[in-house]
């Protein structure tokens, strides 16, 4: 999977995205007519599952559009990549005011959309073999929505509730149904209907059934209604409920089981953590997929820092770092041009 290339927002190729500090020595150092060739390294003190690697390269594909190839040469890892601790993530060489003004956004990029892949590679592997969707949408800024979708994508997630984040992944969007469909409708069985009537025959029927009635006792109902036509249904009991828990799930799959729907799988969703997926997997709850919102959306970023390693061929650090570019066998030339949408 790769990020589809697409132009940077003018905010972040105006600058206006930036911290103020990296315009005003931008133009002060065109006043001094500075513009030496440096080398600037990324790296982080955490560890994690990297993402908006990929999106920091489409921006440098814009940022050095017009500059001279000669002087320029960008290496780094890529999105989901797994990186440790002071590991240099990324490189670049070229004429400082060239790209420093982007120094905020590259930083930011990665930052939160690593954050969100590593919360979500953590539920990953505490559901393995059962699939994770990325379900947090709803915590976020809808202008970063897609970010965060990707950004779970990335670490490992089968799929995103929202178009604009699948779409960034090369998905289609994964969903079930809302509460209000059900309340609005009046009654599970016609809701469920009704999505089955209206909806594209690509779209799973997945069904929620924790609106009205027993869990249980719904499940059967739309299971004995649409047949075959159901592909699943999803647990989403409020905590003032009690949650889903282990033993609902096991007898709603004893249940369907019994009633001769044994196709029909069970989406499990509700304040999941890592945690609480182990929870399931502990108990042999047979939950066929887990659904995650918070616990991704929610990841504290992860902080990178940009170091200027070289200037004009001379290695140089500020103090408490070793000068000249370290050693990072991982590294792997970029190819600029094609992280151009207009190339």
């Amino acid at each position: 999977m790769r990020l589809k290339p697409h132009r940077p927002s003018n905010e972040i190729l105006s600058g206006e995205s930036a911290d103020v500090y990296f315009d005003r020595a931008r133009r002060i150092m065109e006043r001094e007519g500075l513009d030496p060739i440096v080398a600037m390294e990324v790296f982080s003190r955490g560890a994690g599952i990297l993402c908006g690697i990929d999106e920091a390269k489409n921006l440098l594909a814009y940022a050095l559009e017009h500059a001279d190839p000669a002087e320029v040469a960008v290496e780094g890892l890529d999105d989901g990549d797994t990186f440790s601790s002071k590991e240099v993530v990324l490189r670049i060489r070229a004429r400082y005011r060239q790209f420093g003004l982007y120094e905020t956004a590259i930083l930011g990029m990665m930052a939160q959309a690593t954050g969100w892949a590593t919360a979500a590679h953590e539920c990953v592997e505490a559901a393995a073999p059962q699939p994770v969707i990325s379900f947090g949408a709803r915590h976020v800024h809808p202008d970063v929505t897609d970010v965060l979708d990707y950004a779970a994508i990335v670490g490992g997630c089968v799929g995103a509730s929202t178009p604009a984040g699948a779409r960034l992944a090369g998905l289609n969007p994964t969903g079930t149904m809302p509460h209000s469909l059900v309340l609005i409708v009046g009654d599970t069985v016609r809701a469920a209907q009704a999505f089955d009537r209206d909806l594209e025959a690509d779209v799973p029927r997945i069904v929620l059934v924790d609106t009205f009635k027993d869990e249980a006792e719904e499940a059967l109902r739309v299971a004995d209604a649409l047949g075959d036509k159901l592909y699943g249904i999803r647990l989403d009991t409020p905590s003032e409920r009690g949650r889903v828990t282990a033993d609902l799930v096991k007898e709603i799959r004893a249940r369907l089981n019994q009633a001769g729907h044994g196709h029909v799988i069970i989406v499990v969703s509700g304040g999941l953590t890592p945690d609480r997926i182990r929870y399931f997997k502990e108990q042999g709850a047979p939950a066929d997929n887990f659904a995650v919102g918070s616990y991704i959306s929610g990841a504290s970023p992860i902080d990178f820092t940009g170091d200027i390693k070289e200037i004009d061929g001379r290695p140089i650090a500020k103090r408490g770092r070793i000068p000249g570019v370290t050693p990072s066998p991982r590294l792997k030339p970029v190819d600029l041009a094609a992280w151009r949408a207009d190339a």
